[in-house]
């Protein structure tokens, strides 16, 4: 008996490795670079997509959902292909783009102005996203880039959030890894994913984060982490890449409204002693509603 439950989990082992190994090869992986003339501005892009799914578009048998991928201050486009991978893993075509340039003014903070100062930026980011939409459009034209799922760490989930809010219509789905600036918005017009760092330099604004019973009329989940902030990027912890992934696994699978985070509920792993180096821990507990 015991013999032949080592052999199937032995077998259940080899599985879920060909899985990951297949999966990992099954995603074409490309870097772009457009240029725009109008801004006199080169825009790279990295595009992520399942071979099958990209087979399958260019055969009409189906239009591609489309997520776009911000990267936060000082961190490349490049460096977030654990978000870029799931992503894709679920069908998606991913364009992960490149905001800041080296001849850009560094990032400030003027407090007391809206979004302390970076309204600039967004702005930037946001006419980013439309070009690059226009021309990834041209290479990948069996995808709906009329309903965007955004995704962006730190200054690239203020710039998701606040493309949304200027352009709703287009916006299916936001997750933001611990932005700080741009409000949530709350009018419910789409499902909002939030994972929030535990961090004692990198805290949002007041007002940013909803409380529980907007977040609860609204559909949004905030999932409150131990994670520290910078640690959300390739550059972090394999730990900290694999529960975010899980979650935003979950995130996708699921097309039901968003049950609350019950906060009082919530078990916070304990930080690491810094942002390269943290102790083993998971992200927050969370419920999904259950499917209709």
């Amino acid at each position: 008996m015991k013999r032949g439950i080592f052999i199937l989990l032995g077998l259940f082992a080899i599985v879920v490795v060909a899985y990951f190994t297949a999966s990992k090869w099954a995603i074409r992986h490309e870097t772009l670079t457009f240029y725009d003339s109008t801004r006199d501005r080169p825009i790279e892009v990295a595009i992520a997509v399942r071979r099958d799914k990209e087979m399958q578009a260019n055969a009409g048998m189906l239009t591609l959902p489309v997520a776009i991928v911000n990267h936060g201050n000082t961190v490349k486009f490049t460096e977030y292909s654990f978000l870029a991978n799931v992503l894709a893993a679920r069908g998606y075509f991913v364009s992960s783009i490149q905001h800041d340039l080296a001849s850009d003014a560094p990032l400030v903070t003027k407090v007391g102005e809206l979004y302390v100062g970076r309204l600039p930026v967004y702005q930037r980011g946001v006419a980013n996203i439309e070009f690059a939409v226009k021309q990834v459009q041209k290479i990948q034209p069996n995808a709906d880039y009329d309903h965007l799922t955004l995704v962006g760490h730190s200054n690239g989930g203020d710039i998701s959030m606040y493309y949304a809010k200027m352009h709703p219509e287009n916006v299916k789905k936001i997750v933001t890894l611990d932005n700080l600036r741009v409000p949530f918005l709350t009018d419910g017009k789409f499902k909002i994913l939030s994972f929030r760092s535990k961090d004692p330099v990198f805290k949002a604004d007041p007002g940013v984060v909803p409380d529980d019973d907007t977040c609860e009329q609204s559909g949004i989940t905030v999932v409150n982490t131990g994670f520290q902030h910078t640690d959300m990027s390739d550059r972090g912890p394999d730990n900290v890449k694999t529960s975010i992934q899980g979650v935003l696994d979950k995130f996708l699978e699921t097309e039901s409204k968003l049950a609350p985070v019950d906060t009082k509920k919530i078990v916070v792993p304990k930080p690491g002693p810094s942002a390269l180096a943290p102790k083993p821990d998971s992200v927050a507990q969370f419920r999904f509603a259950p499917t209709p």
